[in-house]
């Protein structure tokens, strides 16, 4: 079901969404060895989440609903297709529109953006800007004998000398502290947007289309010359610091 899940559910969509990365990896180390002059980019395609149909809609349409599980796979995966920009040079979302994970979904004449069009609108600054390292060091978020890394981030620096940070909080449950040690820069002031919804199955529908929607985030300030963020749980929150 796209809205009706558990713990585990969600642990094991975000588990298979990280997994791209090692498949980026395997393939840049081959690309390494036949194409050192980076001659050859990858495009990935496709990528999203794909769940039962809504229930009553005809099962070979590909009609389901998108949550904040989705928004946190978007968020995830988008960080890692930044993280190897270098490489990577096209990924796709398998569909847009009422299908799979989709950014918009339509009923007639009535028309709702999805948690997954937000993290992408969010996600906007990051376009035609320079990629940032980043290097995360944090707890592991387990469930079962599964685990991954609790916080996932990219950084970017745009034409003006902003600097935006994405950071996720995959963990369903528990809000995270977080400590953002920046090079490079003397930093003044932060502010930024949150996505987090009223918990992890939360989405948007025809009768309450903005029940999901970014929200001002007060929990991020600049302390001794560090970033010291508090992400709620199961949320996607993108900074902007000068």
């Amino acid at each position: 079901s796209a809205t009706e899940f558990g713990p585990e559910e969600w642990f094991t969509t975000l588990q298979k969404a990280a997994d791209v990365e090692g498949f980026l990896r395997r393939t840049e180390g081959i690309l390494a060895r036949h194409d050192p002059g980076r001659r050859i980019g990858i495009i990935l395609d496709e990528w999203g989440t794909w769940y039962d149909v809504e229930p009553g809609t005809n099962p070979g349409f590909l009609f389901q609903q998108n949550t904040m599980r989705d928004a946190l796979v978007a968020g995830l995966s988008l960080s890692i297709f930044h993280n190897h920009a270098d490489r990577l040079h096209m990924a796709n979302i398998a569909q847009t529109v009422n299908v799979l994970q989709a950014m918009v979904l339509t009923e007639g004449a009535k028309m709702l953006v999805t948690p997954t069009y937000h993290v992408f609108e969010m996600f906007n600054v990051h376009q035609d800007a320079t990629l940032l390292p980043t290097d995360v060091a944090c707890a592991d978020y387990a469930v079962g004998t599964g685990k991954l890394p609790q916080i996932s981030a990219s950084a970017s620096r745009d034409a003006e000398g902003t600097v935006h940070l994405s950071l996720c909080n995959l963990h369903h449950g528990d809000a995270a502290e977080v400590v953002c040690e920046l090079r490079g820069m003397g930093a003044t002031e932060v502010a930024g947007r949150v996505l987090a919804g009223d918990g992890m199955n939360a989405h948007n529908t025809f009768e309450a289309p903005d029940a999901v929607t970014p929200e001002a985030f007060a929990g991020a300030a600049l302390k001794e010359g560090d970033l010291r963020v508090t992400l709620p749980a199961h949320s996607v929150a993108v900074l902007a610091i000068r």
